[in-house]
Formats: C-alpha cells, sequence, structure tokens
C-alpha cells in the first residue's frame, strides 16, 4: 500500500464529488496536505465549513487554492512541493461539450496539459488522471476531448520521473450531475421520470470504488498505463425502474424522451485493441499503452457495457440503498 505519511495531494476539480469522497477518505490518515484546486469559490467555502464541522482536529490539513487549470501559472503556483496529483477538474457533461467544444478543448485537453507539465516541472512523484469510457471510440465532443486528455498526458510526462497514469469510469452513481439524484427530484415533484432509452447500457461504479480505483492506480501506475474497474454494466432502463421502486413511484411515469446528440447506446472501457494487451490485475484491468503487453492477453475482444455482466433491478436497488444510508 503506497505511503501517504507527510505527503501533499493536490485535487483539481476538488469540490467536485470526487474530491469530497477522496478527501474523507484520506483526511484521518497521517498524510501532510491536501490541497483542494478548483475555480469556484462558493463551493470552496462550502467545502472548507463542512470539514471545519466534520473534521476539526484534521481541517489544518486541507488548503484551499483559488485558480483554474486553463491557466499554466495557476497551475504551477498551486503544484509547489506536492507528491501526488488527483487531477480530476474537467467539463464533463455531454451536452454542455457538445454546445462549447472549444471550452471542452481548454478545459480538457489544454487544462490536462497545464497539470501535468506544472506536476513534472515542480518534480511531483506522480499523477493520476480521471478519465471515461467515452474515450474509447468516442464519437462526442467530451470522448474527443478526453482521449486527446489521455494521449497529451502521457506524452508530457514520457521523459521525466513523474509518473503519470490514467483511470477510466463509467458512470458514478450519486454523482454531481449524474441521473439518479434529476431522477430523484423528479419524482419528489411529481414530475415524469426521464430517461434517453431503456436499453441503453452503461457502466456502473460508486464513488468509494472511484476512489479506490484511483488509489490503485496511484500505488501500481506507470508512466502511459490506463486502469480500469471490472465494473458492471446495467440498463438505463434498470436504473430507472429501481429508483422508481426506492421512492414508491410507479413504473408507468417513466417517459422516454429519446438519444441526445453525441450520445451510444453502449460504452466502451477498453477498445479491442487495448483489450489484448490488458493485464488482469484482480478487480482491475491495467494496459500499457505506450509498450507492447507484458503478459498474454487475457480479453479477447473490448470491454463494453453491452458484454459486461449485467446488473438488474434488485441488486441496483441494493447498490443505491447503501449509497443513501
Amino acid at each position: 500500500m503506497i505511503s501517504f505519511t507527510n505527503k501533499t495531494l493536490l485535487i483539481t476539480g476538488g469540490t467536485g464529488s470526487f474530491g469530497r469522497t477522496m478527501l474523507e477518505r484520506l483526511i484521518s490518515t497521517d498524510i501532510g496536505e491536501i490541497r483542494i484546486f478548483s475555480r469556484n469559490a462558493q463551493k470552496q467555502q462550502e467545502m472548507r465549513q463542512e470539514v471545519q464541522a466534520k473534521h476539526p482536529a484534521e481541517a489544518g490539513k486541507v488548503r484551499f487554492i483559488a485558480g483554474d487549470v486553463r491557466s499554466l501559472e495557476d497551475c504551477r503556483s498551486a503544484m509547489e512541493g506536492v507528491d501526488f496529483v488527483f487531477h480530476a477538474a474537467a467539463m464533463k457533461l455531454i451536452p454542455d461539450c457538445e454546445q462549447a467544444p472549444m471550452d471542452a478543448l481548454r478545459i480538457n485537453v489544454i487544462g490536462s496539459d497545464n497539470v501535468v507539465a506544472a506536476a513534472v516541472e515542480a518534480g511531483a512523484e506522480a499523477v493520476v488522471c480521471l478519465s471515461t469510457d467515452k474515450a474509447a471510440y468516442p464519437i462526442n465532443v467530451m470522448g474527443l476531448s478526453k482521449a486527446f486528455e489521455e494521449r497529451v498526458a502521457f506524452f508530457r510526462a514520457r521523459n521525466s520521473r513523474t509518473r503519470v497514469c490514467c483511470t477510466r469510469y463509467g458512470n458514478v452513481l450519486m454523482s454531481q450531475g449524474s441521473v439518479i439524484p434529476l431522477w430523484m427530484g423528479q419524482i419528489r415533484q411529481g414530475l415524469p421520470v426521464t430517461l434517453t432509452s431503456a436499453e441503453m447500457t452503461r457502466f456502473i461504479m460508486t464513488l468509494p470504488e472511484a476512489v479506490d480505483l484511483v488509489l490503485f492506480a496511484l500505488e501500481h501506475g506507470r508512466t502511459g498505463d490506463v486502469f480500469v474497474q471490472k465494473s458492471p454494466a446495467c440498463t438505463i432502463g434498470t436504473q430507472a425502474e429501481a429508483v422508481c421502486e426506492l421512492f414508491g413511484a410507479p413504473k408507468s411515469c417513466i417517459k422516454i424522451i429519446g438519444l441526445r446528440p453525441g450520445e451510444k447506446m453502449y460504452e466502451t472501457l477498453l477498445t479491442k485493441e487495448e483489450a489484448v494487451k490488458a493485464e488482469d490485475m484482480g478487480d482491475y484491468y491495467r494496459v500499457p499503452t505506450l509498450g507492447p503487453a507484458a503478459v498474454a492477453p487475457v480479453l479477447s475482444e473490448e470491454f463494453n457495457s453491452d458484454n459486461a455482466r449485467r446488473m438488474g433491478v434488485e441488486e441496483m436497488v441494493e447498490k443505491i440503498n447503501r449509497l443513501l444510508a
């Protein structure tokens, strides 16, 4: 297990769901400092108050830094003395990226290049960039920008001592901007539960699992590695039925509204080309994108949400219930 003793960790986009969950995981350890880097001062103030209320003895370990990943100088200022970087800042929503592709480029690509460049200059030990299943066989702006992010990050670090690897996520349940909180709000207001397609499949993981994946990548990753969890999948219809069951809404309130621009019927965590290089590491796959596979192939086809293990309504209800407890 990698040691955080007296280490300094920087989390970009740290006021988001991932940053909050990671902070909760590490704040009571012997870590030296956790830096929360983001451009939203209001969210920083809210998070500061939460930390002071929940962890008064450890609140001094947390430092909030206002800055924008689009500014290399902001990244450099935040990076001094940093040992580890978790790069979570991103433009994440497909509709937002489709409507403002240049903003997605500036944040997801140029911003990532700035973060890794500043980390390399500062002599950071390792950077883990949070990517997405949409970066595999990308068809939308968000996926294209995250695929580019991965390559830019690896290129920037290839001749440095700083290790840079990526993790790819599917849908993270109950995270900011995800669909289940939207449906919960619709049910409370007596509105239809809107979904794009009942047969659409998505990989499913929780925020604690997302944190586990990043920590695993930090410990085992080398520059150019991509890590994915062996996540189960679920149809959007099954997710909606589970939410309706949990909150006492009839299934008849589910309304199909059709696919949005840039959406796929299923997502891919590892392409076929990556899959034949994948190394089985228990709960995860590791892909060395910058070199040949060191082991015999363990996958013969791409790893996507259509061929992954499929969750049913009962299992989804249990998973959501655990998060709400």
